[in-house]
């Protein structure tokens, strides 16, 4: 069985009517997964409620000040972190619930030595320690990669981001760990304008792989072969966590690369050949026809 980490709580984080980043996302999803040839080799887990502990693990990743601001946000009704990043008034408590889902995935994964996937939002890889962007509050991989790094048995923990836009937040976040590598496949140029080839890390833990617009499968599979594979495999990681996003899709309208969802089956048989423990969390992907079947296509691999 494969965990499926999800709550109906994860669709009070209200964005707006004409915002990309909508609850229907999630609902898509789940009506995909739950009509799967492979349905019944999923176990659907609601996740913990938000225990007072949870803000330690936050407070790793983000400044108290910061925090903070999106709570009052959220308790005054509501309000924008910039122009792209909404918050509502259950947000900043929808939040919360999102990152205590990803560390019910670490504990997930490392009890049972098989994937998980957390199927949650707001996402979480643009945001940096002292600020939301880019429809994220809270930088989900980021802390359940500092969070993995104080459970048995885990030394070292890479992140796998093949969101189309480079996660900064994550980078920023990880990047001065030694225990921590981070890969990132995205679109360059393209939103939020980082992610330079050039930036390695201070431990040379960083792999920044920018694609032009335009790019498939055909850009991609060389480099699996080539850089991630050999990047990942050299760093040998007890935990592998993979910020899922899917708009790097050809039907996605927010970016210009042109996958396929069968290509995510791909990916993900290529990250099972480094580790079967792999927590997958859902980050980008806005349409919702593609994006479901790339899910499906993700944990169908898993499930094989």
């Amino acid at each position: 069985m494969l965990p499926v980490i999800y709550s109906d709580e994860f669709l009070d984080h209200i964005t707006g009517p004409y915002h990309p980043e909508k609850p229907e996302r999630l609902r898509a999803i789940v009506n995909a997964l739950k009509t799967a040839n492979f349905a019944e080799k999923i176990e659907w887990v609601n996740p913990q409620p938000v225990k007072p502990e949870l803000m330690s693990w936050i407070e790793i990743a983000h400044h108290q000040t910061y925090i903070k601001k999106v709570k009052d946000i959220a308790s005054s009704g509501g309000g924008y972190l910039d122009g792209d990043t909404p918050i509502s008034p259950r947000s900043y408590d929808v939040a919360l619930l999102a990152v205590s889902a990803w560390l019910d995935g670490v504990n997930e994964v490392l009890t049972r030595e098989n994937p998980a996937f957390v199927l949650a939002r707001p996402p979480g890889h643009h945001a940096e320690s002292d600020t939301g962007m880019g429809f994220c509050l809270f930088s989900n991989a980021a802390i359940a990669a500092l969070y993995a790094l104080q459970q048995a048995g885990v030394n070292r923990v890479a992140i796998l981001d093949w969101d189309v836009h480079h996660g900064n937040g994550t980078q920023a976040i990880v990047e001065t760990h030694s225990q921590i590598a981070y890969c990132s496949l995205h679109q360059y140029p393209a939103y939020p304008g980082t992610g330079k080839a050039s930036e390695k890390g201070l431990h040379n833990n960083v792999l920044n792989l920018p694609l032009p617009p335009g790019s498939d499968i055909t850009t991609y599979q060389p480099l699996w072969e080539s850089l991630i594979l050999p990047f990942l495999t050299k760093f040998q990681p007890d935990l592998l966590i993979v910020s899922a996003g899917y708009d790097a899709l050809e039907d996605d309208g927010l970016a210009s690369v042109n996958l396929q969802p069968e290509d995510f089956g791909l990916f993900t048989e290529h990250s099972l050949g480094i580790t079967r423990k792999i927590l997958f969390g859902l980050e980008g992907g806005y349409d919702l026809q593609t994006l479901s079947k790339s899910v499906v296509a993700t944990i169908e691999s898993c499930c094989i």
